[in-house]
């Protein structure tokens, strides 16, 4: 039976923390990790004799003042040779083995000897020999290094490195014990539940307690984030958890995952929570680039980082961004990569969903033991079939490989060579496509994989060098391209893009779910959650449900009473545009001097919304009533900053009403809330139907093979989705009162009309 003092952790763990040392250098480390390589590992164990075992599971106790550290591991090779066994650690690298210091790095040094004391303690061995065998991908040359050591040596070893670990491993039980004992004095935070709160805070347990996936389709206004936090906290303290992770798409649903732990703290809660900030947005420098020469923070980063991590959990709980900056700038340290870091020990993450399911840059660092006890909140889940198309998905361009083609010329020639092959390979297609835009196809371009894996390994050779820039950015894309390619199959298509300046071939995801089932394999339980997570069928099949997973339909909290649904069936599609742009402009003036207040008119796209905006304000011009309002217009790629005064126009005392001309599927249209007089009316132009495209029409294509509705899978629910987002925006408590006005003929068909709530049907 496990005590309180037990620190249950893997080797690599232990000595990874320990001997952390060294800089920041994205060029070195995208090519020099010294990783894991299988293919490398399988490479070497084959040439073992008869006596030699591989993937030897070693385990150990080690006790250290009052902590039990019950460490285990797995050694590459377990050889037996005369006079004493030896272990064999294995480690692979695409960079040069020339640049191996000395006879190897103290952290496989650390490693291997671990897995020695491990052995001769089971085995009862006076002494180990201990040997790092280092090999190159590309060129499969090995290095070998050999040691010895007797069974005391090691185990003082062993010793004195967990010692070092000890201290953070303290402040972790005392933390532990602390969040335990105020989670179970903790009630729900608030005086009572809100209709169907209740439910959806049992359900959100009943999942994790099951271990199973939970879909809930909860309107806006019942708290969702509450009723999911809540009972994933009270999970932890029931020993069913050791962390959850809060997965958002937008800046605004991080803030109410953050305001939900804080309000909990104000109860009571001593729970540990980091929010994770894009790396362009929490970058201290003017231009991101991660090399020690360039930047302070990422110079000698992992000789500080155990300290500033430390002194983080020791003194805060609730680590917004503003907390991680605050403690980045005293310990100078990179504040992105300290969140990551400090999220490992935490028991809530709040960050955005491609730190769980995309294969690019999720968590790495995470163990199977470790999902096992990890559940995800992921809110806003419609949002994650449209960026999971995009996580598995990767594309090459013509233009970066001319330019390295021309940049390298004379400077490094095996990598002038491979961006030349992959510059003639577009030309080639180009000449193939015989003039057409585009081109669709099935079979996955083994040629052009095959050209970018030898673009990556002569890339690897410059850029350990020295050489950045453009070809470190080329070098990801190539890379992301070759793992994409290991993910081809059946769900799959190749779309090639061809135009005068550039070719464009893109592997695209038709269908996430077999991945989104794989990258989210081994976690305890899944939450998706959405106020319009409707049809629940189609997001069950996209987001890669389960038979044994379950579904959960809340009612709105609010009356009809609460909510005036105007249906104006005007022609929205693109064809007549230019024909609705008076009408539109028209209802608009009409509705504000009738109901004068702050509105939202959301639009299908930018330039059926600038049509329209410009017919409005002509109207408003030559107005001779005296009646005006305020108007905003929203940009593509507003910065934060003028987001924030974009809604801050929206108060409830104003002395002219204001209009607010955006789009479905923006910053304004989810996540926003804008409660009582602050917003009275939202008027939802069109039915939110994706633009006619090339790779809408291959979805349409693809699940009308599948044997579903192409057109719906494709077009409509997604399309619905942003109209149920942006009209969701008008009640959002029990006192609101407003006005929806829905823009469009086809909201008078049956295939429309089951797709709206109850509440807004007459």
């Amino acid at each position: 039976m496990l005590t309180k003092a037990t620190v249950e952790i893997s080797v690599r763990h232990l000595v990874e923390y320990v001997f952390l040392s060294g800089s920041i250098d994205v060029r070195l480390n995208a090519i020099d990790t010294m990783h894991e390589g299988t293919k490398a590992h399988q490479r070497v164990q084959r040439s073992y004799g008869e006596q030699d075992r591989k993937e030897v599971y070693v385990k150990a106790d080690i006790r250290v003042d009052d902590l039990l550290f019950a460490v285990d591991g797995r050694c590459d090779g377990l050889l037996g040779t005369e006079p004493m066994l030896t272990v064999d650690e294995i480690k692979s690298t695409g960079g040069d083995l020339d640049r191996i210091e000395g006879d190897g790095y103290a952290v496989h040094w650390a490693q291997a000897l671990f897995y020695a004391y491990m052995v001769a303690k089971e085995q009862e061995q006076p002494s180990m020999r201990v040997q790092l065998t280092y090999v190159q991908t590309d060129t499969e040359e090995e290095r070998r290094f050999v040691r010895e050591y007797s069974y005391t040596e090691l185990e003082e070893y062993v010793h004195e490195v967990a010692a070092r670990y000890a201290p953070y491993a303290q402040q972790r039980r005392r933390h532990e014990q602390a969040r335990d004992e105020s989670i179970r004095e903790l009630a729900f935070p608030f005086e009572s539940y809100r209709a169907g709160q209740r439910k959806l805070a049992g359900a959100v347990y009943k999942s994790i307690e099951e271990g199973v996936r939970l879909f809930a389709k909860a309107p806006t206004g019942i708290g969702k984030t509450i009723s999911t936090t809540y009972p994933a906290v009270k999970a932890i303290g029931a020993g069913m958890l050791q962390r959850f992770y809060y997965l958002t798409a937008r800046t605004t649903t991080r803030a109410a995952a953050e305001d939900a732990l804080l309000f909990m703290r104000s109860k009571g809660l001593q729970l540990q929570a980091v929010t994770i900030t894009a790396k362009e947005k929490i970058c201290f420098q003017d231009v991101v680039r991660c090399e020690k020469e360039h930047c302070p923070y990422a110079d000698g980063y992992y000789d500080r980082i155990n300290g500033a991590v430390l002194d983080l959990l020791e003194h805060e709980s609730i680590m917004t961004r503003a907390v991680i900056e605050a403690y980045a700038r005293k310990h100078r340290v990179c504040p992105f990569e300290f969140s990551l870091d400090a999220a490992y020990a935490a028991d809530a993450v709040i960050c955005d969903y491609n730190y769980i399911f995309d294969p690019r840059i999720s968590f790495k660092r995470q163990y199977a033991e470790q999902k096992k006890r990890t559940a995800l909140l992921v809110d806003e889940a419609h949002n994650l079939v449209d960026r999971a198309r995009d996580m598995f998905s990767a594309e090459l361009s013509k233009a970066p490989f001319l330019a390295l083609q021309r940049e390298l010329k004379g400077v490094h020639e095996t990598g002038f060579r491979a961006a030349k092959a992959v510059n003639d390979y577009f030309i080639a297609l180009r000449k193939r496509s015989d003039g057409a835009p585009h081109l669709v196809e099935r079979q996955l371009p083994d040629e052009l994989v095959a050209l970018a894996e030898a673009f990556a390994a002569a890339a690897e050779q410059a850029l350990g060098i020295g050489i950045g820039g453009l070809l470190l950015d080329t070098y990801f894309a190539a890379q992301n391209f070759i793992r994409t390619a290991k993910l081809y199959d059946e769900r799959y298509v190749v779309y090639t893009e061809l135009s005068k300046s550039d070719v464009r071939l893109k592997l695209f995801c038709l269908d996430p779910s077999h991945l989104l089932r794989h990258m989210g394999k081994g976690y305890r339980s899944h939450v998706y959650f959405s106020a319009t997570l409707s049809p629940v069928s189609y997001y069950m099949d996209m987001l890669g449900a389960g038979e044994e997973d379950y579904t959960l339909a809340v009612p709105s909290p609010f009356s009809k009473e609460q909510l005036d649904v105007i249906v104006k069936p005007l022609s929205t599609r693109y064809n007549d545009r230019d024909e609705s742009k008076l009408p539109i402009a028209q209802l608009i003036k009409r509705l504000v001097g009738e109901r004068p207040g702050n509105y939202f008119v959301f639009f299908p796209s930018y330039a059926y919304m600038n049509a329209v905006y410009e017919t409005y304000m002509e109207l408003m011009e030559w107005s001779d009533s005296g009646e005006g309002a305020d108007v905003l217009l929203q940009r593509p790629d507003m910065p934060e900053e003028e987001r924030d005064g974009f809604l801050a126009a929206f108060q409830a005392g104003n002395e002219r009403s204001l209009v607010a001309f955006a789009v479905m599927g923006g910053v304004f249209s989810e996540g926003v809330d804008l409660a009582g007089d602050r917003l009275v009316g939202v008027i939802v132009v069109g039915v939110g139907l994706p633009q006619l495209g090339v790779e809408r029409n291959m979805l349409k294509d693809y699940f009308n093979e599948q044997g579903k509705s192409g057109y719906d899978y494709a077009y409509v629910f997604p399309g619905m989705n942003k109209v149920l987002q942006a009209g969701g925006r008008l009640i959002r408590s029990e006192t609101d009162r407003g006005t929806l006005v829905l823009i469009d003929d086809r909201y008078l068909q049956p295939q429309y009309q089951r797709l709206l709530p109850e509440e807004w049907k007459e």
